[in-house]
């Protein structure tokens, strides 16, 4: 599996910049065979320092690297939800994403026009959801019309599902996000629901992480959100980026980037930290082969068992499991070889039900 990222905002937020700078750092995608490339979409590889001393290790012909996949979803504007700037259209792309980046500006520049005149990240994060909520009550309330005439044929399970949309519906009706927390509902009911919200594909029952676009003096200074700000976005994750050095980073080489870096006194780039922001959102880990013929990282839910995680290289290896040969990462690096690694008893037979771990190295027997 990939993860897949919407980037949305207003116009002139500085979100094409970023999917630019995300774009040049694109992979080739002839290594992800399931992959449906469009204009908008850049595959990014996810950055993970673990590969490279693998394949040093096994001598690999190839590294393969998770991905990202990155969606530019068009600037929304006030009035999206009614086909504004063809905002339907644009918002439907978002219902095809895991997670919304949603990029917000902080930063002033007088020769850059704002679409309301004022740099104020509240109101434009309010803009956002405003619209992403007036979708979704399109949605919920083509879905209850359905459910109500399910109810009227005495369908089974209609009764509940008509209550559970007219709970989901009052929620985006009173400016509330899409969520499984309903009051009074049972284990079966909450089944239910999660079944509902997961037909519906609902955009603000996706996890958002906001992106606050700085200048780069704002990054160098470590600006953070003030008190309103932090009010409206919550608990929700976040990541502080400048557009402007992220579009700089992009054309530099490895070590010529490590020193911009550096010299700003910033320890990873933005955009490596919405990736990993990303995997963690989505309680993502990665898991790793590596021989002769390649060294790749492979992407799964955290608490993956064995066989689950075998299917992410092909479903013959959960449906045919039979056992894993697995080792951290760093205690192959030390063993310095598979051989060494069994004599020194750090290779360890699991079975169906190991819960596969960050970082692990896996051999597969089926």
């Amino acid at each position: 599996m990939s993860l897949k990222i919407a980037i949305v905002g207003l116009p002139n937020v500085g979100k094409s910049t970023l999917f630019n700078a995300l774009t040049r750092k694109k992979v080739d995608i002839a290594n992800y065979p399931f992959c449906t490339i469009e204009p908008n979409v850049g595959v990014v590889e996810v950055p993970d320092a673990r590969l490279a001393k693998l394949a040093e290790l096994s001598h690999s012909k190839k590294t393969v690297p998770a991905v990202v996949e990155f969606v530019d979803i068009a600037g929304l504007v006030k009035g999206a939800a009614e086909g504004e700037g063809l905002g339907n259209k644009f918002l439907s792309h978002i219902r095809e994403t895991d997670a919304i980046a949603e990029v917000v500006r902080v930063f002033e520049d007088g020769d850059i026009t704002h679409v309301s005149d004022k740099i104020d990240p509240v109101s434009d994060i309010e803009v956002i959801e405003y619209e992403l909520i007036l979708k979704d009550l399109e949605v919920v309330s083509k879905r209850l019309e359905a459910a109500h005439s399910e109810l009227r044929a005495r369908q089974k399970g209609a009764e509940e599902r008509v209550r559970i949309l007219e709970m989901i519906e009052q929620d985006l009706k009173t400016g509330q996000r899409a969520h499984l927390s309903l009051p009074g509902l049972d284990a079966k009911s909450k089944e239910m629901a999660e079944t509902l919200l997961g037909e519906l594909q609902l955009l603000t029952a996706k996890p958002v992480i906001y992106v606050f676009n700085c200048s780069e003096k704002q990054v160098q200074e470590k600006w953070q959100s003030d008190g309103a700000l932090k009010e409206k976005i919550g608990s929700s994750p976040y990541v502080v980026v400048s557009a402007k050095i992220e579009s700089e980073l992009s054309e530099l080489p490895p070590e010529e980037k490590k020193e911009l870096l550096e010299s700003l006194g910033i320890a990873q780039s933005g955009l490596d930290q919405l990736i990993r922001t990303g995997y963690e959102t989505l309680g993502l880990i990665t898991f790793l082969t590596t021989g002769e013929d390649e060294t790749r990282a492979w992407t799964i839910p955290v608490g993956s068992l064995a066989p689950r995680a075998g299917r992410a290289i092909h479903s013959d290896f959960e449906e045919k499991f039979i056992r894993a040969e697995v080792i951290a990462w760093d205690k192959l690096l030390e063993a310095g070889s598979y051989g060494r690694a069994r004599e020194l008893g750090w290779l360890r037979i699991e079975g169906k039900q190991y819960p596969v771990q960050d970082g692990d190295v896996i051999e597969f027997r089926v």
